[in-house]
């Protein structure tokens, strides 16, 4: 596996963590930790996220620039379990982003592939890619997660529930996430609403239809229904085109402060949905040509880091 990453996988790899900066940002959320309170969470807060995304800074353009390679799936697997130890190191022990680094890692890595074939960046070249690569592999791991021991909470409750896990989805090529949170969230900004209304959006239309374990784990079942039935009525009565949207959703946020409910796979969801947007518009729209012979070494030392405002490109 190559050690070098070019500055296309690099621009790929900072376009993921600007995501999921955007993802934590975000408020009105839904029981999740934003910079306003910890949502339902007593265990983690926004600077917990922030840690987070300072140890994966260097894995989302490695896995890009391991996918514009071609590697095997083990290769990808490895390089998620690296990024799984760091994020846990930095955070005392907490799950903040191992979702993120599944789900999107994935989309980094199908990017990069994507780019090795010369195919233009859109979702359909994406999931076609992801499917046509590493397709076979991920529906074999999904398939073994089924018959074997659940090792994660998330394994658990899909298979205590007949419920479809994140290595569904992603076997499936992520159908919430390209059938659902992104379509809301285009049609979101070209009603001209904003990002962050947009974004808000995206994330209620998600709780709708996700099979998201995090809720069940953390209020089994009816937790989960409890979610869906109060985005769709988010959804149903305007959603952010509501003239008091904002006080509906945070409302909701209570309630499930209130029941600790907490739908962190469609958090997981949403931010990479903002990651193929942002995406779109920088490879696409500003005709971005990869220069792949410009090639960084990660592993050279860097300058210490020690607050988001030393390095305001990576959240910018």
């Amino acid at each position: 596996m190559s050690h070098t990453v070019s500055s296309a996988a690099q621009k790929l790899g900072l376009a993921a963590v600007r995501a999921l900066y955007a993802e934590v940002a975000l408020e009105p959320k839904p029981g999740l930790v934003s910079f306003r309170d910890c949502g339902s969470h007593t265990d983690m807060n926004a600077q917990t996220f922030l840690r987070s995304l300072f140890a994966l800074r260097g894995y989302f353009p490695r896995i890009a620039q391991a996918g514009y390679d071609g590697a095997p799936f083990a290769d990808l697997a490895h390089l998620g379990q690296c990024a799984e130890a760091r994020m846990l190191a930095a955070t005392r022990g907490i799950n903040t982003h191992r979702g993120a680094i599944f789900g999107l890692g994935l989309l980094c890595a199908s990017a990069g592939q994507l780019l090795a074939q010369g195919l233009l960046f859109t979702p359909q070249h994406l999931r076609a890619v992801l499917l046509s690569t590493w397709g076979e592999a991920l529906a074999q791991r999904a398939k073994l997660a089924r018959l074997a021991a659940p090792v994660s909470n998330g394994q658990q409750a899909a298979r205590r529930f007949g419920l479809r896990s994140a290595g569904d989805e992603a076997a499936q090529a992520f159908p919430v996430l390209f059938d659902v949170t992104l379509p809301a969230l285009q049609a979101g900004l070209q009603s001209g609403a904003g990002e962050r209304a947009a974004r808000v959006q995206a994330l209620f239309a998600t709780m709708a239809v996700l099979d998201d374990t995090n809720c069940v784990h953390r209020g089994g079942i009816d937790g989960l229904r409890f979610v869906q039935t109060c985005a769709r009525q988010f959804l149903q009565a305007g959603g952010i085109f509501q003239t008091d949207w904002q006080l509906h959703a945070r409302a909701i946020h209570a309630s499930f402060v209130a029941r600790r409910l907490s739908p962190g796979g469609s958090a997981d969801v949403l931010a990479s949905a903002c990651w193929v947007q942002s995406v779109l518009v920088e490879f696409c729209r500003a005709g971005f040509s990869p220069p792949w012979s410009t090639e960084v070494d990660p592993t050279e030392p860097q300058k210490p880091v020690t607050s988001w405002q030393e390095r305001p490109e990576l959240v910018a």
